[in-house]
Order: C-alpha cells, then structure tokens, then sequence
C-alpha cells in the first residue's frame, strides 16, 4: 500500500461569505504523480495554497509524513519539504540562476558550493540548466526549470505544479513530464494541476476532483478515461468534441503583408509577417509565448504602430481599406466590424471595478444621442450573455473583478461578439479555464465563423489548435515559420516550427506564408 506524504483531513476555507473548499479530505503519495482536476472555482489552488503556506485553513487538520503540523507561512512549508511552482514566475531577470534559486536563504551563502549542488540536482533528474545564466535570457521552459530546481535546492519532496505547460512545446511538455517521472521514481510526491485532459492520462497515476469547493472522488488514471473525469467536474455529462465545420465561400478578408513591429527598445517584435485571413475560416496562431502574437493583434487592431509593412481590410464589395496608422475608432468609424479579446482581460479587455453592465456600455457609449449615457441596452446585452452563457455572477450589478477568471473570459467574448463583427481577434481565449468554460468559448467561436467571420484564434494548446482551426500559421521570434492545413498537419511538426524558421523549401512544402494559399 502507498504511503502517505501529505493528508488532508476535513479542509474548510473560507473568504468573507464565499466558502472555496469545505471538508475537503485528500491523500497525497509518495512516488506518486496526483493530478488535481476541478472547474474554475473549485478550490484547487486555494487547497494546495493552504499546504504551501500561503493560505491558512479555517477548519481541519493537515499531517505531513503522519505527523500533524500547522504550515502558517512558505518558511514552513519549506522546512515540511513543500515546493509549489507557480503559473506566474517568481524570479528576477536581472540576477542568473543561481542567484535566483539561492536568493532568499539564511546564512553565509557559497555561490561556487550552490552552483555544484545545483549541478548534482540537474544530473539526477535531467534537468538542463545553465547555472550562471542571466533569468531575461532564458526560454520560458527554463525559467520554469529554475523555479523546479528551486524548491528541490530548499529539500521539497512534496511538490505542487500549478498548470507548469501552459506555455510550453509539445516538446518541452514531454521533457517536464520525463523530469517528473525521474523524481516520482526517487520517492517524492508531486501534484500537477492542469486543464488539458491528454496530459492527465499521460502523466498522472492517480486523478482527485474538486467540484465546487468539495471533494468528489479520486481514482487511477488508468482505470478512467476524459469524458468521465469531466463529467465527475462538471456534475453531468459534457461533450469534449470540438466542432470544425467546413468553410463555406471563404473571402478575403485581413490581409497583412511584410509587417514588422519594434518595441520600445527598437527591438523586432514581428519581421516580415505576412497572411490572409478569409470569412467563414478560423486562422489558428501558434508559437511559443512571446514570439509576436500580441504585438501582431495589436497592430491588426489598431493599438501597435508598425515599423512598415500593411494590414488591409478586405470589405463585401472587394474594396480594400488600409488599417495600419489608425487607431481604432477610426477604423470602427470606416465601417470595419472587428471585435478583439485580448489576453489581458482584466487590463485592456473590462474594468474590473466596473459591473457588467458598464463593461458592456464600453462598447456603445459613443452611440448615444444625448449629453446622458444610454445604459438600457448595456444592461439587456449584461443579462443576455449572463443567460446564454451560463455567468456565474450575484447580480449584473457585481464588479467583473469579483468574479472568477471563467466568468469574466465569458463576460469579455459575448460582448465582443455581441457586437456582429466581420473580423474576431482572439488572443487565448480560454487560458486558465477549466474545461467545460473552455468548451463554451469554442462553441461561440465555431458559432462566428458559421455566420461568415474570419476568426483570428491564439492559442498555446496545439490540440486545440489543431481541432478548431482551419490553417494554423507558425511564428517563431517574430517571424512566420509557415502555414499549414490543421487537418494536414500534426502536433509534433507544429512543435518544431514553433522552435525554428523553416527554409524556403520546406515553407513550399505546406502553404506559401505570403498569401496562406497552399501549393494545389
């Protein structure tokens, strides 16, 4: 029988009149990798919050290694042997990694003595780390390497990852995986909590399910499969297909040819991008975090100057409109319908301390005729995707803020689609969401381009990518790597088009990158 390194034990917590978890009892191993599965407020970051010191419980008893303890702060844990990795980095670019990994430890430290020990740790698990590397000039797959490396350094034998391949390759992902089944092996305990259903029948032995805040179950994840692990979430029975009806009559409709865009410093951003994005089709973009995909939304929408290049909308009638050097109400006054959720919600997409029907008045208050805003309709479109789209929300009146990240993705896409566009800018629109949240979006995706509009879909989970969209067009460093056919295509060549620039006769053999029109 397995033995135990962490035990719950009637787990209740509680914030002002919202109660996250409630009597929760769970079993964590040793040599064991637990998947931690739930939809958006279920309670699973705030369970593994309270054994990683952050939070403190209300009610309950926690026992590590069969001894009861108090783990009142992260010092604790630490000196438990609790590790949680974060979604969110908590390094500082500035410093390498041994600075990082060392940085906050008692005593006389041995930069010289630390960078061997974290030698030893990298050859015993496979981790593949530059100890004297600067933080700002590493992958996202290194820097969450430090972060693991880390709380191994401090003598975690318990650790938590909290969804560690949101941004990852499909080729870093199995890499982390081989890494976390070096360490179950030597005995230690791991937790990973992920949304993406492939992941947990690859890498998990045993699944535990939180369903509003409570705990459901938990089984081998050899004996069940991601239907019934959803259902076990959701409380009924949810479909996991993703819908890819035909293009019908696809048009013209975003076509941007030798774009670059410059940061502040003067840095490229995108280089020489080039596409066509037609009616009725879904354009997936893939690429590792940080290779152009926000800078190239922005730019589309009017919010990125560019260095050069042209973005053109292509109208009904065939006309052509240049969009580049117009800021968006000027492309909204040129009749140019384009509706853009950006990943950022709650920072360029709503107002947290605003309530739904403000947010939504966002979108119209310009339209009025008066001195005085019209807030009628504002507040009918606010109940109307509240409904349709099942918001979990006290009241219309509730600031967006208050509200999980679900919720307030479901409150920003139904207004923007609200808003009958002809061009839809997606970027990650269901980052973070739990399953059944995430479904819905693609639902309403799918519901767009079946009404004629070209949809521009960035996303980071290349299943996704692959069964929604139409043509998945590649950016690596800011760069177009190539465009393909999703149905053509599969994961692993995406992956490695995501780490390099194909050469001219590779690109010939997919889809010509200037136009997105392939070879037939």
């Amino acid at each position: 029988m397995a033995e135990a390194a962490v035990k719950l034990v009637n787990i209740t917590k509680s914030f002002g009149q919202v109660r996250a978890n409630y009597n929760v009892s769970l079993e964590i191993n040793k040599g064991e990798i637990l998947a931690l599965l739930g939809e958006n407020g279920s309670g699973k970051t705030t369970l593994m919050n309270m054994l990683s010191g952050i939070y403190y419980p209300d009610e309950g008893q926690i026992f590590i290694n069969g001894k009861e303890v108090s783990i009142s702060s992260p010092k604790i844990a630490y000196e438990l042997g609790i590790g949680m990795v974060h979604q969110h980095f908590k390094l500082v670019d500035v410093l390498t990694a041994t600075e990082n990994i060392i940085l906050g430890l008692e005593g006389k430290l041995n930069k010289k003595e630390a960078a061997a020990k974290i030698k030893e740790i990298c050859d015993k698990y496979g981790f593949d780390i530059n100890p004297d590397q600067k933080i700002y000039d590493m992958s996202v797959s290194q820097k969450q390497t430090v972060e693991i490396v880390k709380v191994l350094y401090r003598g975690a034998n318990i650790l938590i990852l909290d969804e560690p391949t949101a941004v990852l390759t499909p080729q870093e992902s199995e890499k982390l995986f081989n890494v976390m089944r070096n360490m179950k092996a030597d005995g230690k305990a791991l937790v990973i909590i992920t949304h993406k259903m492939h992941e947990v029948e690859s890498i998990s032995d045993r699944v535990a399910i939180l369903r509003k805040g409570e705990y459901v179950g938990s089984m081998m994840t050899k004996d069940t499969n991601a239907g019934e692990m959803t259902d076990m979430m959701v409380g009924r029975s949810v479909s996991l297909n993703i819908e890819r009806p035909k293009p019908v009559d696809p048009k013209p409709r975003i076509k941007v040819e030798g774009l670059t865009v410059k940061n502040i410093e003067g840095i490229d951003k995108l280089k020489d991008v080039s596409f066509t994005a037609r009616s009725g089709e879904i354009l997936g973009i893939a690429g590792i975090s940080g290779s152009g995909q926000k800078e190239l939304l922005e730019a589309i929408a009017g919010l990125q100057p560019a260095e050069s290049g042209s973005i053109k909308y292509i109208g009904e009638n065939g006309e052509e409109e240049e969009l580049l050097g117009k800021d968006p109400r000027k492309i909204e006054e040129l009749g140019v319908a384009l509706s853009f959720v950006p990943e950022d919600r709650l920072g360029m997409g709503l107002v947290g301390n605003m309530d739904l029907s403000d947010n939504m008045m966002l979108r119209s208050f310009r339209k009025g005729k008066s001195p005085f805003t019209e807030r009628k309709s504002p507040h009918s479109l606010a109940e109307k995707v509240v409904d349709d789209l099942e918001v979990v929300t006290p009241s219309i009146e509730t600031p967006v803020r208050r509200l999980s990240g679900g919720n307030v993705q479901k409150i920003l896409v139904g207004r923007e689609i609200a808003h009958a566009p002809t061009v839809l800018l997606t970027a990650y629109a269901v980052r973070g969401l739990d399953i059944n949240s995430s479904y819905t979006i693609y639902d309403l995706i799918n519901q767009q381009k079946k009404k004629g509009v070209a949809v521009i879909f960035v996303g980071e989970d290349l299943d996704v990518l692959l069964e929604i969209s139409d043509k998945i067009l590649v950016l690596c460093g800011g760069r177009v790597s190539g465009i393909v056919n999703a149905e053509e295509t599969d994961k692993n060549t995406v992956g490695l088009m995501m780490t390099k620039v194909m050469n001219d006769n590779e690109n010939k053999e997919e889809t010509d990158p200037k136009t997105g029109d392939s070879d037939e």
